[in-house]
């Protein structure tokens, strides 16, 4: 199909679906006198999930337009990133991406013979790259590496070194794998544009970037491997495909954030061509859709509902997992799976991971006291109203980045003003058994920090600038883990683990010394030195 495209054809093709093209007269240039050398990089950390379909489908749209396609399994950079995946887990990390996403193309019809599969430290290794490093880090400024990464390495208030190296690397990558172009998400954006200031003064040629929409997850926000509740797993079972779906956020007529939309548009529609809505006579009956304007336009005017839409994609998708989660029931790749990415809450001090020893157990703690169990999300208080049989609590509703906000009551009456407390941000512990406060469900715990004395001192906790409802929080190494669906009270899970939750004294919050984190940052408090959390 390729030989048959001009110039002008292919250029559409490579650049169709994306938000932003930087360089697009080199890539014209190019594709007057050949094809177009690309490449695509992920850091081998969390497990990939049906987000990464997104690029997927890109790079058939690459092929079909003729270009030499790279991937990058980025091992070296995944351990720049906060340590992300520790040194013992790297080599298998790299296997399960390089089986998980071939089995991902395969099940779109991506031919694999005509890909270029490279692992990072193949090259990043040798005497001339670890030289360019030095050269570049002798020109670029603390200001600009961490300006460039600030979007997808791991922030921290005191950055590590590995973290303002990793986008200088990013850019040698574009240089030693000899590409025209490097695509990724909008994300990467200061790191293309740091490659582009830079790549010059070491003597090498500027290249072309290509850079994909951040497609929303689940709850609404970006789709990410540390947020369990926000993205569908390869690997997960039909039902439980069924269940994230049903939950996920989809507002009747709202286009704005919507994750299944957004699938339909950057993943079915260029793979499929079409989407084919099955639904009830009495609400149109079925229909096939070939433009997504369509599919968004009826939407956006109700005339798909969000269950039929969710129950459309439901179809597709387990069409599209089929093959990868058949090709996961061997007995080796169940292995590798396990292995490469083992379970915090089952591993033991001394097994599999050292203690303190970053992304892997998080110091060997049992099974039960797994802060990876509480499922603690960024709420946002939309309405606060005096309990109508309670005069110090609280009633008030809650966005979490689900369809409908939980009611909570709080005892923050003595602690906190209506005024304070409205449209702000908080942090809710969302998977305690529902308790009834005087006659009134409360379907979720907000967390504050305290300071017991005369008189006693109460705050809630705040989220990092710029959260969303929905985002998860994580204790720093406990970022894979799996929180409970509803805790279990007679084990009194919270209850252990809420013993070592503390202020420290830069009154961040942390768990035994690690601090609680979401994709943002740091979870503090405002004054509360010292204090607990409850």
């Amino acid at each position: 199909m390729a030989d048959q495209l001009s110039p002008d054809e292919k250029f559409d093709l490579i650049t169709r679906n994306l938000q932003e093209v930087l360089g697009e007269e080199k890539l014209k240039q190019v594709l007057q006198e050949r094809e177009l050398r690309v490449y695509w990089g992920t850091a081998t950390t969390g497990k990939p999930h049906v987000a990464y379909f997104v690029p997927m489908s890109k790079i058939a749209d690459f092929l079909k337009a003729g270009c030499e396609v790279t991937i990058l399994f980025a091992d070296l950079h995944a351990y720049l990133d906060n340590m992300k995946a520790p040194w013992e887990l790297l080599e298998l990390r790299v296997k399960y991406y390089e089986q998980v996403i071939k089995a991902m193309l395969e099940s779109i019809g991506v031919p694999l013979e005509k890909l270029k599969f490279v692992k990072g430290t193949d090259y990043q290794l040798s005497r001339e790259y670890t030289l360019d490093v030095y050269r570049l880090s002798s020109m670029v400024t603390e200001h600009d590496a961490k300006k460039a990464g600030a979007e997808v390495v791991k922030q921290v208030e005191h950055p590590l070194l590995s973290g303002l190296l990793y986008p200088g690397l990013q850019a040698l990558d574009e240089e030693y794998l000899k590409v025209d172009a490097q695509f990724g998400g909008v994300d990467q954006r200061k790191i293309f544009t740091l490659a582009e200031k830079y790549l010059p003064s070491l003597g090498y040629a500027k290249r072309a970037h290509l850079m994909n929409p951040m497609v929303p997850g689940l709850t609404g926000t970006k789709m990410s491997s540390s947020e369990e509740e926000s993205k569908i797993d390869l690997l997960d079972s039909k039902e439980d495909v069924k269940k994230k779906l049903k939950k996920a956020f989809c507002e009747p007529g709202n286009i704005q954030n919507n994750g299944v939309l957004s699938f339909v548009k950057y993943v079915l529609f260029p793979l499929r061509g079409e989407f084919y809505i099955k639904r009830d006579p009495k609400w149109g009956g079925d229909k096939v859709y070939t433009e997504f304007e369509e599919v968004e336009k009826d939407f956006a005017e109700e005339l798909i509902h969000p269950g039929d839409l969710k129950a459309s994609v439901e179809v597709v998708l387990n069409q599209l997992l089929e093959p990868i989660r058949k090709k996961f029931e061997l007995p080796e790749l169940r292995k590798l799976t396990n292995s490469a990415y083992p379970d915090p809450s089952k591993t033991k001090a001394g097994k599999g991971a050292k203690a303190g020893g970053g992304g892997g157990g998080g110091g060997g703690e049992d099974d039960e006291l797994a802060p990876s169990r509480l499922d603690i999300r960024v709420g946002k208080i939309i309405s606060v109203e005096k309990h109508p049989d309670a005069d110090s609590l609280y009633l008030e509703k809650i966005d979490v980045g689900e369809a409908e906000p939980r009611t909570v009551v709080s005892g923050l009456v003595a602690y906190v003003s209506q005024e304070e407390l409205q449209d702000r941000m908080v942090l809710l512990l969302c998977n305690l058994k529902p308790q009834k406060m005087r006659g009134i469900e409360s379907q979720a715990m907000l967390l504050c920090a305290s300071i017991e004395g005369e008189p006693r001192r109460v705050e809630p906790l705040d989220p990092p600038e710029g959260s969303s409802p929905g985002e998860r929080v994580f204790v720093e190494g406990y970022e894979t883990g799996k929180a409970d669906d509803r805790l279990n009270p007679k084990k009194k899970v919270w209850e252990k683990l809420q013993v070592d939750l503390k202020i420290s004294d830069e009154c961040v919050a942390q768990w035994k010394d690690k601090q609680l984190m979401t994709k943002l940052g740091q979870i503090t408090c405002k004054t509360l030195k010292g204090g607990n959390i409850s």
